[in-house]
C-alpha cells in the first residue's frame, strides 16, 4: 500500500505547525552545514543548551497542536506518522546534549540537566496525557485500514506509548502520574551524578616503593601517570576500571586491596553522595507509576513490551540458569580457596583477593596471564580487527574522515561506507577515561536512521569506552576482557549503523531491551577464534603473530570460572527483579534488602557494609529497570545464534547476510521471537549456553 504524504492529499497528509521563530545563531538551532550534518561541537558553548531547549520545546507543543488541531479524520499519516516527526528538533538537542553528559561532562552540564529535566518530563506528560491527541491515535488503532507490518508496529507501539503512559487515567490519576514521573525523573538523573561523584571522589595516593614493587610495569606507569595527572608523588589507584582492576588483579598488598574493593563497593553508600534514600524513593515511584496503570509491580510494567514478555518467565529463566550453574560456582570458589591457601594465604578467601588469585591461578594453569597477552592487543590493531571483521562479514569499510568536528581530541570520527560505496553511517570512537566521563563502556548514537520524504538520513554512531591510555613508553594494550567489550560495544554499533527502516523510534538499537544484547554479544565469540586472531594479533614491539599456543591457551581458557561468572551476573539480575517485583514500598536497609535478594546466588563471602545498588546506575539510571536479566537473555540468543556461523564458517557471508537481514538491519519493526526464528530455524533454549560453559558435559 501507498501512502500519500504530499501535501495535496489533504487527508493523509502531514499537518503544518506554525513554528515559533528560531535563533538561528545558536548552533544548535541552526541547520548544520557540516559533513554529514553532524554536530559542530567546536560551535556549541555550555550557554547555548537550555535556550535551544525551551526553543525545540516550544516548536514541539506547535507540531503537537497542529496535530490535535487538524479537521481532518485521524489517518496513519496526519497522526501516527506526524507524532513520529514531531520533535525531531528536541531530539537533535538532547542527542549531543545527553551523550555528552555522559561522555564530556561538567558540573555546569550537571546543573544544566537538572533544570532542564523537568521540563522534558512536563512536556513528555503533556503529550502523553493530552486526551484529544489519544483520542486520535485510538481511532487509528481502532480502524487502521491496510497498513504493513512496519506501519502496522509503529501504530501498535504510538498506541501502548499513550495507554502505558497514563493517556487512559482518569484526569486526578493523570495529575499523580505527573507528580511521579517528574520526580522520578528527577530522580534518576541525581542517581548517576551521584554516583559519578562517588567514584570520582575517591582515590588511593602510594608513596611507599615497596607497596607497589609487585605490580607490572604497565600498571606502574599506569599508576604514576595519573599521580603526576593530579600533581601527587608516588602512584595513585582510582576507582575507575582501568585503574582499579589491575590493581587487584596483580598487588599482593592484601590491606590496601581489601581498602579499595570496600570503596568500590560502598559508593554512594553513605556520605557526601549518598544514593540510598534516592534508589528507594525511585523504586517506591515505579511501583506508584505501575500500580496507577493496573499492573501489581514495576517487572509486570516494564516485561509487558519485552521478549520475555511475563515476570514469570523471568524468574523462571534466572531460577533455571542458577540450578544449573550455582554447584559449579561453589567448585570454583572452593578451586580457588584451596589454591590461596597453598601459596599461603591465611584465613578465608575474600572478594578482595579473588582477582589476584584467580589470575595466578590461571597463569599457572594456561599461561595466560593478563601480561602475556596485552602485547598482542595494541589498541590500534585491535580496532584494525574490529574494522575488518565487520569488512569480512557485511562489506563495511572505514575511512577516518577529520572534517567531522569531534567533542574531545582524544575522540576519532570515521566514515562507514558498504561494499558498494553508499554511505552507512559516521562513528565516533572514544576510548580512553577521563574525570569528565562515566565509568564503563557504552554504544549511542546522535542521530538514528530513517526514511521520510526528504530522503534518507544515516545514524551518527558513537562508542564510548574506557581503556588505558597509551604512556611515553608503551602504548594502550588491551586486557583479553577488554578486547571482548570492543567487540561487544562494537556489535551494538553494527545493530544501529546497519538499521533500514522508514521510522526512526523501529530503528538500529530500537528494540526490546532483551533483544538488543544480542548483536552485540554475538561479537564477542570472534575474540577465541584462531582464524579472526591470526590476521591482525601481532606483538606491537616485534611484529610477530600472536603464537599459535597462545591463541590455544585463550581458548582452553575459554570458560575458566564460568560458571562463577554466571552465577555473579544472575545475582545482578536477582536483586534488579528484587526491586522491581515489590508490591509495598521498602523502607528498610538497602544493605539488608540486598543480601536477601543475592543470597540465592553468594559465592564468595559476604562483606558487611558494602552494597552495589547505590551505585547500580544500569537499573536506578541508566534504563535497564527489570531488564538486567537481558544480557543473560541474549547469551542464551548469541549461544544459539554463533554456532550456526561455526557449524558453516566464522566469515561466512551467507550466515553473515542472514544475521544483517533479519536481525541487525530490521530493528523493531517486528517481534524479535519471529526475527530470530527466522535467521536460526528454531527458538532459544538455556542448553545452548549451558552447553557453551563447559557445564553440560
Amino acid at each position: 500500500m501507498s501512502l500519500c504524504l504530499a501535501a495535496g492529499c489533504a487527508d493523509n497528509a502531514i499537518p503544518k505547525a506554525q513554528l515559533p521563530e528560531l535563533d538561528t545563531t545558536n548552533p544548535l538551532l541552526a541547520a548544520w552545514e557540516t559533513p554529514h550534518a553532524t554536530p559542530p561541537f567546536a560551535s556549541i558553548e555550555l550557554s547555548y543548551y537550555e535556550p535551544a531547549f525551551d526553543a525545540a520545546i516550544a516548536s514541539s507543543r506547535a507540531e503537537i497542536a497542529a496535530i490535535v488541531g487538524n479537521p481532518r479524520k485521524p489517518s496513519f499519516v496526519n497522526t501516527i506518522v506526524a507524532l513520529e516527526r514531531q520533535g525531531e528538533l528536541l531530539a537533535r538537542i538532547e542527542g549531543v546534549f545527553y551523550n555528552l553528559l555522559s561522555a564530556e561532562s561538567s558540573p555546569e552540564m550537571e546543573q544544566i540537566a537538572l533544570r532542564v529535566q523537568p521540563k522534558l518530563t512536563e512536556l513528555a506528560n503533556d503529550i502523553a496525557l493530552d486526551p484529544a491527541l489519544f483520542a486520535r491515535v485510538k481511532a487509528v488503532y481502532d480502524r487502521p485500514g491496510r497498513l504493513d507490518k512496519e506501519e502496522r508496529m509503529l501504530l501498535d507501539k504510538t498506541y501502548k506509548s499513550f495507554a502505558r503512559n497514563g493517556a487512559a487515567l482518569s484526569d486526578a490519576d493523570k495529575e499523580l502520574y505527573r507528580r511521579y514521573t517528574t520526580e522520578l525523573a528527577e530522580l534518576t538523573l541525581r542517581f548517576g551524578q551521584n554516583a559519578l561523584a562517588a567514584t570520582n571522589a575517591f582515590t588511593l595516593n602510594i608513596t611507599d616503593p615497596r607497596r607497589v614493587a609487585g605490580l607490572p610495569a604497565f600498571v606502574k606507569e599506569g599508576l604514576a601517570a595519573e599521580a603526576a595527572a593530579r600533581g601527587e608523588k608516588g602512584w595513585t589507584v582510582t576507582l575507575q576500571a582501568p585503574s582499579y582492576v589491575p590493581f587487584l588483579t596483580y598487588s599482593s598488598d592484601r590491606a590496601l586491596k581489601e581498602r579499595l574493593w570496600r570503596a568500590s563497593n560502598s559508593r554512594a553508600l553513605g556520605g557526601e553522595h549518598d544514593n540510598c534514600e534516592v534508589l528507594k524513593r525511585i523504586a517506591a515511584l515505579r511501583l506508584k507509576i505501575a500500580n496507577l496503570l493496573g499492573y501489581a509491580c514495576y517487572a509486570d510494567y516494564v516485561l509487558e513490551e519485552r521478549m520475555a514478555e511475563r515476570t514469570a518467565t523471568v524468574q523462571s529463566f534466572l531460577a533455571e540458569l542458577l540450578d544449573a550453574t550455582k554447584e559449579h560456582a561453589d567448585a570454583d570458589y572452593r578451586m580457588i580457596s584451596d589454591y590461596a591457601a597453598a601459596q599461603g594465604l591465611e584465613g578465608t578467601l575474600m572478594p578482595w583477593d579473588w582477582a589476584y588469585y584467580s589470575e595466578r591461578y590461571k597463569d599457572e594453569k594456561y599461561a595466560l596471564s593478563d601480561e602475556v597477552v596485552k602485547p598482542y592487543f595494541e589498541l590500534e590493531n585491535v580496532k584494525r580487527g574490529v574494522f575488518l571483521l565487520a569488512g569480512k562479514l557485511y562489506g563495511l569499510r572505514f575511512e577516518p574522515n577529520p572534517a567531522v568536528e569531534v567533542y574531545h581530541p582524544d575522540v576519532k570520527a570515521y566514515d562507514v561506507t558498504d561494499a558498494d560505496g553508499r554511505f552507512m553511517a559516521v562513528l565516533y570512537l572514544d576510548f580512553f577515561p577521563r574525570a569528565s566521563k562515566r565509568a564503563g563502556a557504552w554504544m549511542t548514537e546522535f542521530r538514528g536512521a530513517k526514511r521520510d520524504g526528504q530522503g534518507e538520513t544515516r545514524p551518527l554512531v558513537s562508542l564510548v569506552m574506557n581503556f588505558t591510555k597509551p604512556t611515553e613508553s608503551t602504548p594502550s594494550l588491551l586486557t583479553f576482557d577488554e578486547v571482548e567489550t570492543f567487540l561487544h560495544e562494537f556489535g551494538h554499533a553494527l545493530h544501529g549503523m546497519l538499521g533500514e527502516g522508514r521510522f526512526e523510534s523501529l530503528t538500529g538499537t530500537n528494540v526490546y531491551r532483551d533483544f538488543v544484547e544480542l548483536p552485540s554479544q554475538i561479537m564477542e565469540n570472534w575474540a577465541t577464534e584462531k582464524e579472526f586472531l591470526d590476521l591482525w594479533a601481532v606483538h606491537y614491539e616485534t611484529g610477530e603473530r600472536m603464537p599459535a599456543e597462545i591463541v590455544d591457551r585463550i581458548v582452553a581458557a575459554q570458560n575458566y570460572l564460568a560458571a562463577y561468572a554466571n552465577v555473579r551476573q544472575l545475582s545482578f539480575g536477582l536483586t534488579d527483579m528484587a526491586w522491581h517485583t515489590l508490591t509495598e514500598p521498602y523502607e528498610g536497609d538497602v544493605v539488608a534488602f540486598e543480601q536477601r535478594s543475592m543470597a540465592p546466588t553468594q559465592v564468595l563471602p559476604a562483606v558487611e557494609g558494602t552494597a552495589m545498588a547505590p551505585a547500580f546506575t544500569h537499573i536506578f539510571s541508566g534504563g535497564y529497570a527489570a531488564g538486567y536479566y537481558g544480557y543473560k537473555w541474549a547469551e542464551v540468543l548469541e549461544a544459539d545464534a554463533f554456532s550456526l556461523f561455526r557449524q558453516k564458517g566464522i566469515f561466512d557471508r551467507e550466515v553473515a547476510g542472514s544475521f544483517r537481514e533479519n536481525i541487525l538491519s530490521k530493528g523493531g519493526t517486528e517481534h524479535p521471537m519471529e526475527l530470530y526464528v527466522r535467521f536460526r530455524g528454531h527458538k532459544p533454549e538455556t542448553a545452548a549456553l549451558i552447553e557453551k560453559m563447559g557445564l553440560g558435559k
